[in-house]
């Protein structure tokens, strides 16, 4: 079923249409094919972001990937859902439609944490709202089915990838079926889809159908119920899959073991009583393990149906933990999950993930002929994603920390896919000769994580094997490499190259991995931090951080000495912008008091902050929906987990993080004397609120009959005299100090963005 070696993207021999040559942008309009001389697209994509020829965005990458195969590609951005005609102005495409959201899900695009619809969107022209459909994949597809029903649907991205098997769906409350059925597509590519979208291109260009491609790694689709792939297959039930254990070193595959002798009796021609010894194989323990990868390797794991998750939590929890335990490319099992019922029941089935790109592969992509900007369709728009990015560089993919709240695990997997310092540094040079603009700084070098360059396992043959969801959590891996000199390296030769005046680092930093390399924290302070470095502890206490898989305080406090030592030896004022999360499961309101009287005491004022959004497949929103733990194995009678649903609590929860804005203190009182913790409320250093309210703040969360008079009240209770003169400034490289009223200007350490 699957392949033991990957096919190099590069080795493929190039489509006849390659004779047209590289287009300055693929077309989005007949205008722009006719001037290529193109009488029609081999492929078509469509996606729900506008089109920014530029290896950041999805469909300009996938774009360009098949365009250096040979194939005429166009592009359909953010077409006119409402009907089928939109899907039309292209024409008819020879291979197939290649449909998305965007870079992001089209859910989390559209809507907040609270289930507000947002007021713009990054990834439109001017940001405009409303250019995209909710679960964009599935009215995509429908629409492209609509207008050419005999043309194979491919659907992918990251909304189609969180979506391949019944998940619960935070938007609508509850668990839905596989995006499969919904969107009628033929195939879904999941994770980082290059190498198995080449093949199906290659494929369908000889003459495959579409039907017949199931062989191919990092693909999903729908088969009928009971569906093996052929004789030598079994399928085995999820409950057979057993917990992760501890990591052991692998067995000498030379060392040879010898079968025990069993006597026989002999032949009837042999002397009574006397018995022939039994031929003695020999049989090594490469051979042992060779047969047990085989016998894995037509092993579909079947999980718990729609229907059995989607009614009870329990299944769920355990199917969530089937699903993470069998994501490691080099030991994963195929999946199936069953939909429907009686005659109607049919399977999804989920072949192994893909296997990564090499470093040679991964240059071939990012190196590809990018116009590194926007269509010319839009003219002057401000599109603020490429805004964002314009003078960043994706030097890596993936993360190995298993976050449970975070979506890279389940998109682009655990392992590290690295660029070489050759591809980043023309990369770099291609910005400053061609990006509009362009100051001489580059925004940052990084990607999921920023210290993640080049980092994996000390032994491939233990990477294969391993079962674990985290090479970080609870303690770093001994297996795990975490050495930043190539990281060093780039950094040090990018800052070099002529005309570049500044490389700052952006991505969020994982400290836990950095405090292990005091050269790679003295490099960052001293020459890549723009007066503040995002990181993200998330919580302070726990509970909420083993529910995270996240390490504790004292990682934060180490990388924190670092810094502050590394600043001032520097000669800078640098701050660190903590990352916080509110109503994680797991929380509770005393850890949520816990972490407020934590930033007090720090001196850290947030600003904007982000409150818990369970996103498909994640293991945090199985802990979200089912009140069980993933992370360990799930019964009914196993580990229960807080949750944090009603929206009064989430908002005291993310009220708590803002403990010093007066909007807040209402609220934060009464919460307060319920826990018992009114010694809380006062004027002291000590106090984590004041008991007097701010004229005019405060007011919104009273009943109407007492607001009128809120104000008066609020100023009756307040001291004879505020300070209205800003703290003192902070000293170099500590945290800005905690300012006692809210009108005081405060600094800005923290610019996430909140739900």
């Amino acid at each position: 079923m699957t392949t033991v070696a990957a096919k190099p993207l590069t080795s493929y021999r190039k489509y006849w249409a390659q004779r047209f040559g590289t287009a300055p942008f693929l077309p989005m309009s007949r205008a722009e094919m006719d001037a290529l001389g193109w009488d029609e697209c081999d492929i078509i994509l469509v996606t729900g972001d506008a089109y920014i020829d530029h290896p950041s965005f999805g469909m300009a990458l996938v774009g360009r990937l098949l365009e250096a195969q040979g194939f005429r590609v166009g592009i359909i951005s953010q077409p006119d859902w409402h009907s089928a005609d939109d899907f039309k102005r292209l024409g008819k495409p020879k291979l197939f439609f290649g449909i998305t959201a965007g870079n992001m899900d089209s859910m989390v695009n559209r809507y907040t944490s609270d289930r507000k619809i947002r007021s713009d969107d990054a990834y439109t022209p001017n940001a405009a709202a409303d250019r995209r459909p909710d679960r964009a994949v599935i009215v995509y597809a429908q629409r492209a089915r609509e207008a050419f029903p005999e043309v194979p649907l491919v659907i992918g991205s990251i909304e189609a990838s969180l979506r391949r098997i019944a998940h619960y769906d935070y938007w609508s409350d509850k668990v839905r079926r596989s995006i499969l059925p919904h969107s009628k597509a033929d195939l879904l590519l999941f994770g980082n889809a290059e190498r198995a979208l080449v093949e199906v291109a290659h494929r369908l260009a000889k003459g495959e159908k579409i039907g017949d491609i199931r062989d191919l790694r990092g693909t999903a689709f729908m088969v009928p119920h009971g569906w093996l792939p052929g004789p030598e297959w079994t399928e085995a039930d999820s409950t057979t899959v057993d917990t992760p254990g501890a990591v052991h070193p692998h067995p000498d595959p030379y060392a040879m073991e010898a079968s025990k002798p069993t006597p026989t009796v002999g032949a009837g021609d042999e002397p009574k009583g006397v018995q022939s010894q039994a031929i003695v194989r020999v049989v090594s323990r490469a051979e042992r393990l060779a047969q047990h990868k085989a016998a894995r390797a037509h092993t579909a794991i079947r999980l718990p149906s729609y229907e059995q998750v989607r009614d009870d939590p329990v299944l769920y929890a355990h199917a969530s933990r089937t699903f993470h335990l069998e994501s490691n490319p080099g030991n994963a099992r195929a999946l199936i999950q069953a939909h429907g019922e009686g005659a109607s029941r049919r399977d999804v089935w989920l072949n192994p993930p893909p296997l990564p790109l090499t470093t040679e592969e991964m240059d071939h992509v990012y190196g590809l002929p990018y116009a590194r900007a926007p269509h010319p369709a839009y003219g002057d728009a401000k599109i603020p994603a490429w805004e964002m990015i314009r003078f960043s560089i994706n030097i890596m993919r993936g993360c190995f920390g298993g976050c449970t709240f975070c979506s890279i695990t389940e998109h682009e997997g655990r392992i590290i896919q690295s660029r070489s310092e050759e591809s980043i540094l023309h990369e770099i040079e291609q910005i400053r000769d061609k990006t509009p603009g362009f100051t001489g700084v580059i925004s940052d070098l990084g990607g999921p994580t920023a210290n993640m360059y080049r980092m994996a396992c000390k032994d491939p043959k233990i990477e294969s094997s391993c079962r674990r969801l985290s090479c970080v959590f609870p303690g770093i891996c001994e297996n795990l490499g975490t050495d930043h000199a190539p990281l060093i390296s780039v950094y040090r030769k990018a800052r070099a190259l002529p005309g570049i005046k500044k490389i700052l680092i952006s991505s969020g930093l994982r400290y836990d991995l950095a405090v292990r390399s005091p050269e790679y924290v003295k490099e960052l302070v001293t020459h890549h931090v723009g007066g503040y470095l995002k990181i993200a502890p998330e919580h302070s206490e726990e509970g909420p951080l083993s529910k995270m898989m996240k390490p504790g305080m004292d990682a934060y406090e180490r990388f924190k000495q670092m810094f502050d030592k590394f600043s001032k030896e520097a000669g800078k004022e640098q701050y660190l912008i903590p990352y916080f999360i509110a109503a994680h499961p797991g929380t509770t309101d005393e850890d949520m008091l816990q972490l407020a009287l934590w930033l007090k005491k720090s001196g850290f004022r947030l600003d904007q902050v982000q409150t818990f959004l369970p996103t498909p497949l994640a293991i945090a929103t199985a802990m979200w929906h089912t009140e069980k733990n993933p992370l360990r194995k799930v019964t009914a009678d196993s580990e229960s987990v807080a949750v944090v649903r009603g929206a009064r609590q989430r908002k005291l929860h993310k009220a708590f993080l803002r403990y010093h804005d007066a909007e807040n203190w209402p609220l934060l009182r009464e919460a307060l004397k319920a826990m018992g913790r009114a010694d809380l409320i006062g004027p002291g250093k000590r106090h984590l609120i004041p008991a007097w309210q701010p004229v005019g703040t405060g007011t919104s969360s009273l009943p109407h009959s007492q607001r009128a008079h809120a104000g008066k009240r609020a100023q009756q209770s307040a001291p004879a005299t505020r300070r209205t003169t800003p703290a003192a400034p902070a000293k170099p490289g500590k945290a800005a100090p905690a300012r006692r009223h809210p009108d005081v200007p405060r600094h800005p350490l923290s610019r996430r963005k909140g739900g």
